[in-house]
């Protein structure tokens, strides 16, 4: 599959799914789509306003079923997700955990009073993901264990990138570390954005010999991470 909306500089970080190639032609009709998908939603369309047991959650559904395939197949002990919203993403990777018999879920937010799901495998923390006082909490949490990392909070490039530094040392060879709403700022939505997920990437692929993006998650053609989808596969001397 040959789909990208990714800058050529970080095409070197990459595995690649085992699909048959889209023509050119193909591949315009999924970048339209995913313009289209994305800016009805900008327009106050429901294309992205999921609901999970009645808990609101801002994901492609399926973006959902590859967040269960990767559980399911790695196994990790622990994810943490920067940016809870609703909880209702927090929620559905907890009830996965919950089938796995195995997992818990630290999910981290800058707003404290919003209703959200209760469940025994959630911790819900206060605070920005880049405090210092909230990550030293969140490493004490996890400790050695396997944890998977979800970035979804703060999409403004800098706050990405800290995020990216701060968190990147807790994932184990083979594990994953996804960031979101990388499709932002023309990668292919949204290109007023300004630079965000997309260019904080790339600038931890040009200096992290870590991490490779992992195509096979973009098999369905249309995600809000495309090229975010990480997988460490080089040790790391901070990995814990």
């Amino acid at each position: 599959m040959n789909v990208r909306y990714t800058s050529p500089s970080i095409g070197k970080h990459t595995v690649e799914a085992d699909q048959p190639p889209l023509s050119n032609d193909e591949q315009e009709v999924v970048r339209r789509f995913h313009e289209l998908y994305y800016r009805r939603w900008l327009e106050g369309a429901d294309t992205m306003n999921l609901n999970w047991f009645g808990h609101q959650l801002l994901k492609t559904p399926l973006d959902l079923w590859v967040y269960q395939e990767i559980l399911v197949r790695t196994l990790p002990d622990v994810i943490v997700e920067t940016g809870t919203w609703s909880g209702g993403s927090a929620l559905y990777l907890a009830m996965i955990f919950d089938r796995l018999e195995h997992g818990e879920v630290i999910t981290i937010d800058v707003e404290p009073n919003v209703r959200r799901p209760e469940h025994p495998r959630i911790t819900y923390m206060s605070g920005s993901s880049t405090d210092p006082k909230v990550v030293e909490r969140v490493r004490n949490i996890v400790g050695t264990r396997r944890a998977m990392i979800i970035l979804d909070s703060d999409h403004r490039a800098a706050h990405v990138r800290a995020e990216l530094k701060l968190y990147s040392p807790l994932v184990h060879l083979e594990d994953y570390l996804i960031v979101e709403d990388t499709n932002v700022n023309g990668h292919p939505a949204y290109p007023d954005y300004g630079p965000g997920p997309m260019e904080a990437l790339e600038d931890f692929l040009a200096e992290s010999h870590e991490f490779v993006i992992d195509h096979r998650c973009e098999r369905f053609l249309l995600t809000m991470n495309p090229s975010g989808y990480l997988i460490r596969r080089n040790a790391s001397r901070d990995c814990r």
